[in-house]
């Protein structure tokens, strides 16, 4: 059996990284432009912050290690700004969001590395639809099994991650009726997914990995493409659920969301064998309806999932105390809880302006810190849901206020 070593890290520390979308100022299309941003800030300070990613159109940016979010969020500005800087420089635009909402994946272009030219030919087509864009968040842990047992305790909350993240609501042209479509992509590869209830430490993790190694199923750790998975070289766990929000300041709020979350699960009862059951429904309803979704709860049974987050907001409250973190995490509390998700604002801006093109525009505006997520571009408009349950049929439709009739994806939006 192959031994995995596992590289300790501080608890509560925290890092992030944003894959990040390349615009063309103009046509607010995707562009190609991530060889010129990284000769661009070659010798610069966060040189080493800043790699490519799958497609030429893509841009990721790290954060290093912190304690406290408030200085996550400070390196994160910083970062932000020099990306800009080099962008404009160079003649493109940075974008956040999960998804491009009118990029063709036929327009696509593999960045030139082993490991990227590896997956194109692995996956084919499916490298290129991969152009889409997200979130990480790593939670330092001590061991192996700590990380086991965390990401345990964690897997019940993907779904609201999901839905506070939720920022790709339109592909290819089109208003795909779901919050994060983004993760569609991801539900491609064969690997994706979540780590087998069955494993309880890090020997039998080790065990599970060499048996898909030695069957030729896997080459690294890196073929896991799990919604949440031990990051074994960083000392960490990966929260991989979350799409790229609109700004860094919405970022650092859901990493420390997610540190204060990890934290309060700490203390809990490890999470019931049941609560599997229900994965996949809920991290659907999730990707789906975003916050108005339904949530299987193992000891509450079916709920909305926006009450369940209420609760989990005020109990983790007294946690951010503790850690210091309270301000940004009622930021992100009381954003959600009044203005919804980042897709219920993208949507909102298309139906103001009725152009894909501006929706890229604003985003833009957004991510540079010239505009921001505001109320009263935040609705009136809302998606027409089905009420469903696992193993149903849909239950009925609610009524749209506004005048664009998203119950069904129109044909084209741009």
């Amino acid at each position: 059996m192959e031994s995995l070593a596992f590289t300790a890290s501080a608890p509560n520390t925290l890092g992030i990284e944003l894959e990040l979308q390349i615009v063309d100022p103009v046509t607010h299309d995707l562009r190609g432009g991530a060889e010129d941003l990284l000769a661009q800030l070659a010798n610069h300070r966060f040189a080493d912050q800043v790699k490519p990613e799958i497609t030429r159109a893509m841009i990721e940016i790290n954060s290093s290690v912190h304690q406290n979010p408030a200085t996550l969020l400070a390196e994160m500005r910083e970062l932000r700004d020099a990306l800009n800087e080099a962008a404009d420089a160079v003649g493109v635009r940075i974008a956040g969001g999960g998804t491009h909402p009118f990029m063709r994946w036929q327009d696509r272009t593999i960045f030139d590395s082993p490991r990227f030219q590896y997956v194109s030919e692995l996956y084919g087509y499916l490298a290129r639809q991969f152009t889409v864009f997200g979130q990480h968040i790593h939670l330092g842990v001590g061991s192996g099994d700590e990380a086991i047992d965390l990401t345990h305790r964690l897997s019940p909350y993907m779904p609201h991650f999901i839905a506070l993240s939720a920022s790709s609501p339109f592909q290819e042209g089109v208003d795909t009726l779901f919050s994060s479509s983004r993760l569609n992509a991801l539900n491609a590869f064969p690997m994706a997914g979540h780590l087998p209830p069955e494993i309880r430490d890090w020997y039998q993790f080790e065990a599970h990995y060499s048996s898909l190694k030695n069957a030729g199923l896997v080459e690294s750790l890196k073929d896991f493409y799990w919604d949440l998975r031990p990051k074994p070289e960083f000392g960490t766990v990966e929260i991989r659920v979350c799409d790229t929000p609109l700004s860094v300041e919405k970022a650092c709020q859901l990493a420390a969301f997610a540190q204060a979350l990890s934290v309060l699960v700490q203390g809990e009862p490890v999470p019931a064998q049941d609560t599997w059951l229900a994965y996949k429904v809920n991290r659907f309803q999730a990707s789906r309806f975003g916050l108005q979704a339904h949530y299987v709860d193992a000891a509450q049974g079916r709920m909305r999932l926006i009450d369940h987050m209420r609760d989990t907001f005020d109990r983790v409250m007294p946690v951010a105390e503790k850690l210091g973190t309270t301000e940004l995490i009622s930021a992100l509390r009381a954003d959600v809880l009044k203005l919804g998700c980042d897709a219920k604002w993208l949507r909102a801006q298309m139906h103001r302006n009725g152009e894909l093109r501006d929706v890229v525009g604003s985003a833009v505006n957004v991510w540079r810190g010239e505009e921001h997520v505001s109320p009263d571009l935040a609705g009136p408009v809302t998606i027409a849901r089905r009420r469903v349950r696992a193993g149903s049929e849909p239950m009925g439709v609610h009524a749209l206020t506004g005048d664009r009739p998203f119950d069904r994806p129109p044909e084209q939006l741009h």
